[in-house]
């Protein structure tokens, strides 16, 4: 694996916008890269990486928030987690209609985009963080859910499946 894809991208959820930066310069990076090396299917993917996140850029721009600056790093995390998603969910189809091919070559865009996102936490710590979310926010019911995701949210983006951690925070809840 090359080590550009290596870099910082663990840490990147505590630096807000070096962490953007540090993003889009390494996929920026691994886009010339990947010219230089003639790696056809990971520069069309990083290239899909680059467009997501300029079309993400522009809608920002049209909220008219003020803010220009762009996508933070956190919002290129969940744009990365996104693209996983689609691409699974591509792949499983695929292999259900006998497209074994196609399955493939989204699974090999998943392995490219998955270079950029933190490690997935494990099942032991994802419930270590999840105990931990409702200590810190003293949550004691199923009403105190809301509370608990959005802390789980705020520091375990792009290393939490939240469509599998929703279940297990609500069990311990109830």
């Amino acid at each position: 694996m090359p080590s550009f894809a290596l870099g910082m991208v663990g840490n990147a959820l505590n630096h807000g916008d070096e962490t953007e930066m540090e993003l889009r310069g390494q996929i920026n990076q691994a886009l010339k890269d990947a010219m230089k090396e003639k790696d056809a299917m990971r520069l069309s993917t990083l290239r899909l990486i680059n467009a997501a996140i300029k079309d993400r850029d522009i809608a920002k721009r049209g909220e008219g928030d003020g803010d220009d600056s762009g996508v933070s790093g956190d919002e290129i995390l969940v744009i990365l987690g996104k693209m996983v998603k689609q691409r699974q969910e591509s792949a499983r189809v695929y292999e259900e209609g006998g497209r074994l091919e196609l399955a493939e070559k989204e699974l090999e865009e998943i392995k490219v985009i998955e270079t950029f996102l933190p490690r997935q936490l494990s099942e032991d710590e994802t419930k270590a963080a999840i105990s931990k979310a409702i200590d810190s926010t003293g949550a004691s019911s199923i009403r105190d859910m809301g509370k608990v995701m959005g802390e789980l949210k705020s520091k375990y983006t792009g290393q939490l499946d939240f469509g599998k951690v929703g279940p297990l925070v609500k069990d311990l809840l109830a």
